[in-house]
């Protein structure tokens, strides 16, 4: 299991330097604008709505911020690893450090979810975790989302 059809070229990035939850949040809208070629305001404000009905941290230093929105015509995202961790309420209450924000079309009910599950279920896995955490650089980030790195339990 990867996420390699959802996160573009280039659409990882490493140590970002956010200190705060809405500072990530404008980050990866921003970069979101970059490699989707969406806007970046409207990115933000779909996903901060999204916030605001409850948390997206799942713990284990994992947040996946999501939001659909008539900006994208297929589920996608970008992901970070923040060099200092944020708050995104948890339930395990530990800040969070790999963020994947998912965008889905207004439509998506269905493959929204099925998207979100399948983050879920490659971020709950130490080994991916581990990895993510000691990956050098973004390239070496995005080849562990998509696969090419083989982990302890892949």
């Amino acid at each position: 299991m990867d996420l390699s059809d959802l996160i573009p070229e280039g659409g990882a990035v490493v140590d970002m330097p956010a200190t705060g939850r809405k500072q990530v949040l404008h980050a990866l809208a921003e970069l979101a604008g970059r490699r989707l070629g969406v806007s970046a305001r409207p990115v933000l404000e779909a996903v901060t709505e999204r916030e605001r009905l409850g948390s997206t941290g799942v713990g284990d230093g994992v947040a996946i911020p999501h939001a659909r929105t008539p900006l994208v015509d297929r589920t996608c995202g970008v992901f970070a690893r923040l060099r200092q961790p944020v708050d995104f309420d948890a339930v395990d209450g530990r800040p969070a450090d790999l963020i994947f924000l998912l965008l889905a079309p207004e439509d998506a009910g269905a493959e929204h979810l099925k998207a979100l599950a399948r983050a879920s279920r490659l971020f709950r896995r130490d080994d991916v975790r581990r990895a993510l955490r000691a990956a050098p650089d973004a390239d070496a980030l995005q080849a562990i989302l998509a696969g090419a790195v083989k982990t302890d339990a892949a």
